[in-house]
C-alpha cells in the first residue's frame, strides 16, 4: 500500500516555487525536501497559471475553487 502523507501547506508550495524562480532545479529540492520533482513542476505551473490570470487556458486556483463549491 502507497504511503500517505498530509497536504502540503500553501505555504511551503509557494517556498518551492519561489526557489524553482530563483533558479534551483526541482530534482534537486526534491532530494533536500520531501515532495516529488514532479509535485514541484506541478505547483510551479499553477503558480505561473494563476499569475496569468489562466489566460493561457489553464484553470486558476481560484477558478477551481469556485467549480468545486
Amino acid at each position: 500500500m502507497a504511503k500517505t502523507r498530509p497536504p502540503y501547506t500553501p505555504e511551503f508550495r509557494r517556498q518551492m516555487v519561489e526557489l524553482v524562480q530563483a533558479g534551483r532545479a526541482p530534482e534537486e529540492l526534491a532530494r533536500e525536501f520531501e515532495p516529488t520533482a514532479q509535485s514541484i513542476r506541478n505547483w510551479v505551473g499553477q503558480a505561473e497559471c494563476d499569475k496569468s490570470g489562466g489566460r493561457d487556458g489553464g484553470l486558476t486556483t481560484a477558478g477551481a475553487r469556485s467549480s468545486i463549491g
